[in-house]
C-alpha cells in the first residue's frame, strides 16, 4: 500500500468509527424509549393492584390527567424507539456503503 492509499484507509476507518459512535447514541436513545415507555405500563399496574381501595368515580379528577400523561409517555416512547430503529437502519446502510467503496475496510468490518 502507498502512502495515498493508508490514509484513505485511515479516513474511512475513522469514518465508519463515527458512524458506530452514532449508532451506539441510537442504542441509548432506544434504552430511554424502552423506559419511558415502561412508566405508564408500571403505573397503570400498579393502579390495578391497588384498585380495591379507592373508587374510580371519586378520584376521577386525578385520573383523567393521570391518564392523559401515561398516554403522553407512552407516545414519547414510542416515538423515541421508532425513530432510533430508522436512525440505526440508515446507519448501518453508510457502513455497507463504505465497505463496498473499499475492500480493504470490509475485511475488517464484519
Amino acid at each position: 500500500m502507498n502512502n495515498k492509499d493508508l490514509e484513505n484507509s485511515s479516513i474511512l476507518i475513522s469514518e465508519v468509527q463515527l458512524i458506530l459512535a452514532e449508532k451506539r447514541t441510537s442504542l441509548a436513545v432506544m434504552r430511554s424509549g424502552v423506559a419511558v415507555l415502561a412508566l405508564p405500563i408500571t403505573v397503570l399496574s400498579f393502579l390495578i393492584a391497588t384498585s380495591k381501595y379507592y373508587d374510580m368515580l371519586n378520584v376521577i379528577h386525578f385520573l383523567i390527567p393521570l391518564f392523559v400523561l401515561l398516554l403522553i409517555l407512552t407516545l414519547f416512547g414510542g416515538y423515541l424507539i421508532i425513530k432510533s430503529i430508522f436512525r440505526m437502519h440508515h446507519y448501518d446502510k453508510l457502513i455497507q456503503e463504505i465497505k463496498m467503496r473499499n475492500s480493504a475496510i470490509s475485511e475488517l468490518i464484519d
